[in-house]
């Protein structure tokens, strides 16, 4: 039997998830395209690491008679943010500029982004989406960013093959780029341990040298007084990294 033609509604969701890419792409170029200065030196300091919150632009002292720089002259830093939909990926850029969580899931359908100035640097963290439809473009992005940050729902069972092999595919594609995965919600009822999810996502297996760090979170918890490391605790290794 001679096989189906594609049917009208296919082509058309199709089109649109190729048109989508495109503007993905072009809108990353645009406002993340200065380029990578450099990549990670594990010899360099970690400034800011005993900071308990994340660190103001206005907190900052001038050593000396040194001038501050202007957010013009500061070098820039380019931290990308994936994982399957659902995992907290909008959630954990919100906190980061100091918004509340939003109630319920809602899914990115297409990407946020959020610039954030240190004392060095600027940081800019771009999330896409992590449906279906979005997930084949993430590869497009890894080789233009400083760190990717991989975000695990610890809770989701079910889907955590799919999330292993989402990240393996980006971890193939860059054999270099720093990668910390955030075991989120942790807080939850059947959370995996750190244990599980090392075997699960397939990291005791990997024989690269490269950099994985696994960090057990909760971004927003459900419980008052949780004590897993959140946001802070991840922006800290982040600076460690950029640094």
């Amino acid at each position: 039997m001679a096989p189906r033609p594609l049917g009208p509604l296919v082509l058309a969701v199709g089109g649109a998830a190729a048109v989508l890419g495109s503007v993905l792409f072009i809108l990353w170029k645009a406002y993340f395209g200065r380029g990578r200065e450099r990549r990670w030196d594990q010899g360099e300091a970690w400034w800011g690491a005993e900071t308990a919150r994340l660190p103001q632009w206005d907190e900052w002292e001038p050593e000396g008679e040194e001038d501050e720089p202007t957010l013009e002259d500061l070098e820039q830093r380019e931290v990308l943010v994936l994982g399957l939909d659902g995992s907290g990926k909008s959630t954990f850029l919100r906190m980061l500029s100091g918004k509340p969580p939003l109630e319920g899931h809602v899914p990115t359908w297409g990407f946020n982004s959020v610039r954030l100035p240190t004392k060095n640097f600027e940081v800019d963290l771009l999330e896409i989406g992590g449906s279906q439809n979005l997930r084949f473009y993430w590869k497009e992005f890894v080789n233009e960013v400083d760190v990717l940050v991989f975000m695990v729902d610890s809770s989701d069972r079910p889907r955590l093959p799919w999330a292993r092999q989402e990240l393996q595919k980006l971890l193939d594609r860059d054999p270099d780029l720093p990668v910390v995965i955030v075991a989120n919600k942790q807080d939850l009822s059947g959370a995996m341990s750190m244990g599980e999810l090392r075997q699960e996502l397939g990291l005791l297996s990997s024989d690269s040298q490269r950099e994985v760090f696994l960090l057990g979170a909760s971004i927003a918890p459900a419980e008052s007084g949780f004590g897993e490391p959140g946001t802070v605790h991840i922006w800290k290794l982040l600076l460690q990294l950029l640094s």
